[in-house]
């Protein structure tokens, strides 16, 4: 099993488990370092698409999933590394438990653009399902989309 860290719509553990459903949730945490951001608004989705970004004084909500090997290609798919849209990175996530190494996706695109008002909308509702800090949801319910 890897560990994947899951930040954006994939935090929502109902659609983690279409998307790999031999993957369990194992913690939730954070990305110290990294910030949720959006680019890509040129690859033609409704509006910028979301991404982390290293940046050492901000932190990122994060869901841990044990990922099965027979889940891996699928995850891969829906997120579109085939198609060169995002890439896996390492990042180490901090846990009530201490620091775990993981995998995140990233944006193939720069950073910059606007996600859609529903994009925004189910990012912050799967963080909240999450179990995200309520000034977490907030803060990503009051971006600007």
């Amino acid at each position: 099993m890897s560990l994947y860290a899951a930040y954006a719509g994939n935090l929502d553990a109902r659609l983690m488990s279409r998307r790999a459903p031999h993957s369990p949730l194992r913690a939730t945490g954070w990305l110290n370092g990294w910030r949720l951001t959006f680019g890509g608004e040129h690859m033609g989705w409704e509006g910028a698409l979301p991404t982390i970004v290293e940046d050492p004084v901000s932190q990122v909500f994060v869901a841990l999933y044990d990922i099965a090997p027979m889940d891996e290609d699928q995850l891969d798919h829906w997120v579109g590394v085939g198609l060169d849209v995002y890439r896996r990175t390492r990042v180490r996530a901090h846990t009530l438990d201490g620091e775990e190494q993981a995998w995140a996706y990233v944006l193939n695109a720069y950073e910059g653009g606007l996600p859609s008002a529903r994009h925004l909308g189910e990012i912050a509702d799967a963080a909240e399902s999450a179990g995200a800090p309520h000034d977490y949801v907030l803060e990503l319910r009051k971006r600007p989309c």
